[in-house]
Formats: C-alpha cells, structure tokens, sequence
C-alpha cells in the first residue's frame, strides 16, 4: 500500500476539522439541510468524519462536501449513511417525529425529498412504531432500488401508478404496468428498478414484522 504524502495528510486533517456550514434551514437549498442534519447526526453519536467514513465506507472529502452543503448527496450514498449511524434514510430530510396514532396526509403537503432522480413522498410521517410504511416513489428512467439485492421482514406491497417498473423478487422478473401490483414476502430477496424511457411513479406499502425495521426497508439504495 502507497504511504500517504504530506499533501493527502494534510488535506485529510483541513477535511476533519472541517465545520459545517451555517446557514438558515428555512432558506436553505435541500444539500444544505441534509448537511446540517448529517453534521447533527453524527455529533450527537461523538464520531468524527474519519469515523463515520470508516463506518460508512464512504470518502472522508465527500462526507465534508456533504456536511457543508457543497454536493447533493444521492440515494444510494445517504442510505450508506443511514446504516452506518443506524438511523432511517428520511432522518436526513424530517423534523423530529411525533408519534400519532392516525396520519392524515393532504396530496398537496406530502412529506417528501427529491434525490438523485428519485422522489420520495411519505405518507405516514410520524405514525406511531412505523408499523405500516406507505410511500410514493417517482423515478427518472433507469432509477431505482440499486442492484443490491435488498432484505428485510415482513411483507411488501407495490401499486404501479403509471409507467413501468421491473421487480425482481427471489430471482424471478416481474414486469409493472400502470394498475398492476404485486404483494411479497420481504425477506426474499428482491431489487427494482424504472426499465422504460419515461417518469414512473408506484406506491410502495411496507409492513415490517419487527418494528424496529429501518424506515423504507432499506430501498433507496440509488
């Protein structure tokens, strides 16, 4: 292996004293809230940048780039992030939860993030114990869950609303259309991904069997 120069060393420590940039969350573009959470985040825990790299596996540069809000994360790299601070991937992008035992949730004031081509609306924020995850999911062409199989408890269920959608579940191919749906054990593994040259957008039901279950199941993995 190659020895740091003195250069690399250097930058690596500007990079980890690196602070977080301070701005107001209200006028603030969405890299600059997933910054400030993700700075939040990983203080409250008492990791440093090179820590939550190791844990993350991702690049100390990118981790201050995104703490500072000098670059849009993607899917795949804030759910990098979640797993490593054990969090659900809508942390980065939520006010703190308040547990309701009935969610109402307007078409118009969806809790929603838009991240590498793909966005996520929420339409059970804050439902007490996440037992019943529902979400929107619109995704460009050639978007979706990565090519990591993806497992989890419980069971899942998926409503194509319009284009199509390829759900590969326990090796087998299934092809969505606007108005088809499919329902699944999660715990076979499973991926999808937006196959045609338009917009497709399904609902995405979630019903974990440990409540512990990270929020999204693990899927926004782009």
């Amino acid at each position: 292996m190659l020895a740091k120069t003195n250069s690399e060393s250097n930058l690596s420590a500007n990079v980890e004293e690196s602070p977080p940039v301070d701005v107001t969350a209200s006028e603030s573009p969405a890299e600059v809230l997933v910054g400030i959470k993700l700075n939040k985040l990983r203080s409250q825990r008492g990791l440093s940048l090179r820590a939550l790299a190791s844990l993350s596996g991702l690049n100390i540069n990118t981790l201050s780039l995104i703490e500072n809000g000098r670059t849009s994360p993607s899917v795949s790299t804030l759910q990098q992030l979640a797993q490593a601070l054990e969090v659900p991937i809508t942390a980065f992008f939520e006010s703190e939860p308040t547990s309701k035992r009935v969610v109402f949730t307007s078409h118009h004031k969806r809790t929603s993030a838009s991240l590498s081509n793909t966005r996520l609306e929420n339409l059970g924020k804050d439902l007490a114990g996440n037992a019943v995850q529902p979400f929107v999911v619109t995704l460009s062409p050639g978007m979706g869950s990565g090519d990591r199989m993806i497992v989890h408890t419980g069971h899942e269920f998926v409503y194509c609303l319009n284009g199509s959608v390829l759900y590969t579940i326990d090796g087998k191919v299934y092809s969505l259309e606007s108005g088809d749906s499919i329902v699944f054990e999660s715990h076979l593994p499973h991926c999808w991904r937006n196959n045609g040259d338009k917009e497709s957008q399904i609902i995405l039901v979630i019903y974990p069997a440990d409540q512990l279950e990270e929020l999204g199941g693990r899927h926004f993995t782009l």
